[in-house]
């Protein structure tokens, strides 16, 4: 009897055995949500590793490296992608602007009156002329097909997205009359130019002679050479002085568009409304989406099937936390029962369980977050070393447009991929709960 109550210590008040169904009872989780002080002592003890019982053990280690995997992949594969979107959004954008206004043949005549009228739309933060054209550059025998950009003085100076990256010269000494040019870092690997070279750029449109059109020729000495960090910048970008563009181009006073830079990009449509009739019959505006409308939606497709392909790593975790309760269960069935006869509630069991599981998906969800913090902070040194060992280029920004791993973490998705995690552990924990709920202590204690 001593022995009794010796065990009986921090245990409810014995109460007789309530054996109605499961179905028509309450198990109070209104009024206690947290497990008890004797709930807890048993969590502890069916969480650790027992002599004899290693197997269930290692099924839980397996559900917390599976949790912990699910939730590491989607932090740092969403992250990723939100850094692409983001990297790829802000140099495209920063270089292009939100939007173009673009005469009907590829020429704007009366471009100051279209910029007057740009600058004083509300909303609009800049507005700058420019001239684009694919050409082609020569230097030494090489030849490359270029974009050359026709832009003023002041804006080479201090775009934003030209000084973003490594710069060798000084974009300063670009301007209109001096000759000199700046032109992205994989297009001078790819003519074989470096500071001080004279790169010879070939406008096919020459002038018109009694024996034809003779492409037009002007060399130009290269004053800086950039890195933007997209592939097709760096590898097809040519920069010259608007005056040198206009010349180059037998332009006269003409420019090829106005770059307009807004308050709010997402937006850009409703701001520019009331520019786009103003122009109406003389410019069309195009704005970002439109310019780079396959590239993005790509992405937001990519983007909603990794998180849905991933998601189910979480999933089979779950189906694992859901394994190895059940084999919990039928090791500790005989626990259960003597628990039931000293007075435990059904609620007071499911509680029990309910929390195992949870703990599980908890535990994992921190370690995946940690593990996907590490991986995104080192993200760029894990892949040299992968690229290192295999001897695979992995991020070739020949196709990856960007030349680094970027990453972008969401706390949104941050939140919601933790809640995800602990709703499906969650969830699995539902069933093996109430099945140990429902144990019988007398059949169970009928032989002992």
């Amino acid at each position: 009897m001593r022995r009794l109550n010796h065990c009986q210590r921090g245990l409810p008040r014995l109460e007789p055995l309530d054996e109605r169904p499961l179905a028509g009872r309450s198990f109070g989780f209104a009024p206690v949500i947290l497990p008890s002080a004797y709930e807890r002592l048993i969590i502890k003890r069916y969480l650790l590793p027992v002599k004899g019982e290693g197997f269930i053990f290692i099924a839980a280690a397996f559900s917390f490296v599976a949790v912990t995997l699910g939730v590491a992949a989607l932090v740092i594969v969403m992250s990723v992608m939100n850094g692409f979107r983001a990297e790829l959004f802000d140099k495209i954008v920063g270089l292009n602007g939100h939007a173009v206004v673009q005469g009907y043949d590829g020429r704007l005549d009366d471009w100051r009156d279209i910029l007057r009228l740009t600058r004083a739309t509300p909303g609009v933060t800049a507005a700058t002329p420019l001239i684009e054209q694919p050409l082609l550059a020569n230097h030494d025998g090489r030849v490359e097909g270029i974009l050359m950009r026709g832009m003023v003085d002041a804006d080479i100076a201090d775009n934003p997205s030209l000084r973003s990256g490594p710069l060798i010269g000084d974009l300063r000494a670009i301007r209109g009359g001096s000759g000199q040019i700046a032109i992205g870092r994989e297009l001078a690997q790819n003519l074989g130019v470096q500071l001080g070279d004279t790169l010879t750029i070939i406008n096919p449109a020459g002038r018109a002679t009694p024996f034809g059109t003779v492409p037009r020729e002007i060399g130009y000495t290269v004053g800086a050479i950039f890195e933007i960090g997209v592939f097709q910048f760096d590898n097809s970008y040519v920069i010259l002085p608007m005056a040198d563009a206009q010349q180059l181009m037998l332009m006269g006073d003409s420019v090829g568009m106005i770059e307009v830079k807004t308050t709010d990009p997402d937006s850009v449509e409703s701001t520019l409304a009331p520019l786009k009739r103003a122009v109406a019959g003389r410019a069309e505006i195009t704005d970002w989406r439109q310019l780079n409308a396959s590239l993005f939606e790509a992405l937001a497709v990519e983007r909603v099937a990794m998180f849905v392909i991933l998601s189910i790593i979480i999933l089979v975790a779950a189906f694992n936390i859901v394994s190895s309760l059940i084999m919990l269960v039928r090791t500790r069935t005989r626990d259960i029962a003597i628990l039931r006869t000293m007075g435990a509630e059904r609620s007071a069991v499911v509680r029990i369980f309910i929390t195992i599981g949870t703990a599980i998906g908890f535990l994992g969800m921190v370690a995946g977050l940690m593990l996907g913090a590490i991986f995104l902070f080192f993200r760029q040194a894990v892949v040299n070393g992968i690229q290192a060992v295999t001897g695979q280029n992995l991020w070739d920004p020949s196709i990856r447009f960007l030349t680094e791993l970027p990453a972008k973490p969401d706390p949104v998705e941050i939140v919601t991929i933790c809640a995800m995690a602990m709703l499906f552990s969650f969830l699995a924990a539902l069933y093996p709960a109430f099945k140990a709920a429902n144990t019988d202590p007398v059949q169970v204690l009928r032989y002992e």
